[in-house]
């Protein structure tokens, strides 16, 4: 049986109680929270009850990764350069359109930009490495001589397209696969000392979908993150370079979702900063009535700004304009400086 795992019920505000825990030592904190374990009712309890539970993980400020420190919110921007993504798949195919975009988001308030070369929507076809790699790797280069000196992160499950696009000027790994799909790419990540984003998805795009099944996911995941950041510290990769992403979407159903988005901030007991995306996806279509991906910014943002008050340090979104005016209020509102 695994060990029972501590789910903080985050709060803001300037005035806390006498002996609560400042999350990752920012504004936010709490003094109690949620055990779960498995097969058993979650139950609340103190903070201060939990002596045998690693709350070093929940307390410790995150180092900085790709000079971004966590003393606020960041946000991730999408940029798609396919012809294929659910959401934008055709709109930056051009590399000329693609750089547009890119200083667009960067303009508008975005703190990485995330490019991809092959969708992972559900049922998408793998691309070749050599295709995937001329898509992305021209714009990454463009990108670093005009001067945008926002960090750069590749969307790639393939060690070949990631090391090009390092050496193009990426400054962050991100893959969905989290080395499941190219075992070289923890090499890459151990020998280029290049951070990472690590996501879990259950399947491979093209089949993730058909009827994903957990007993539990939200402990799933955390045990499955768990044993993944042990490998990485094992092969030389420690956790201080590492974003740990649950997957929104990836072989999940709507009710997978819901449970971990609502909890969300037990993945802080992982010790590593969190990712979260969820932007325009189908399960805000579902709810929000909305059948056309590029019109879900509402949902979309309405979901961030509960993944910011569990403490999520990154949202990946589409819509960078927007979200930066939500963030903003949010930041102001909860005491962030």
């Amino acid at each position: 049986m695994s060990s029972p795992r501590f789910r903080p019920l985050l709060q803001s505000g300037a005035v806390a109680p006498k002996g609560a825990y400042r999350l990752c030592g920012g504004p936010l904190w709490f003094d109690r929270g949620v055990l779960h374990q498995a097969d058993q009712t979650p139950e609340i309890c103190s903070a201060s009850d939990l002596p045998d539970l690693n709350l070093e993980r929940l307390v410790a400020p995150r180092p900085p990764i790709c000079g971004l420190e966590w003393s606020r919110p960041r946000l991730m921007g999408i940029l798609n350069v396919t012809p294929d993504s659910f959401s934008d798949g055709g709109q930056h195919f051009s590399h000329e359109n693609a750089l547009k975009e890119a200083r667009r988001m960067a303009a508008a308030g975005a703190d990485m930009i995330d490019f991809g070369g092959e969708s992972t929507r559900p049922g998408a076809e793998t691309v070749p490495a050599d295709e995937e790699a001329r898509r992305v790797v021209p714009v990454i280069t463009a990108l670093k001589k005009v001067g945008v000196h926002q960090p750069i992160s590749v969307d790639t499950r393939k060690a070949a397209v990631a090391a090009a696009a390092i050496e193009a000027g990426a400054d962050l790994l991100n893959d969905v696969s989290a080395f499941g799909y190219d075992q070289h790419m923890a090499d890459l990540a151990r020998d280029t000392n290049v951070p990472l984003c690590l996501m879990h998805a259950q399947g491979e795009p093209g089949t993730m979908q058909d009827a994903p099944q957990y007993e539990d996911v939200v402990l799933e995941i955390y045990e499955w993150f768990e044993a993944l950041l042990a490998r990485c510290e094992a092969r030389g990769i420690p956790r201080t370079r590492i974003l740990v992403d649950p997957g929104i979407g990836f072989g999940k159903t709507l009710a997978h979702n819901l449970a971990l988005l609502r909890n969300l901030s037990i993945f802080h007991g992982l010790g590593a900063p969190l990712l979260v995306g969820v932007s325009r996806k189908r399960f805000i279509g579902a709810i929000g009535n909305e059948p056309d991906a590029s019109a879900r910014a509402p949902g979309s943002i309405a979901v961030a700004l509960e993944a910011l008050r569990q403490g999520v340090q990154m949202i990946r979104i589409h819509d960078v304009k927007e979200t930066r005016q939500a963030v903003s209020l949010w930041e102001a509102l909860n005491g962030f400086d």
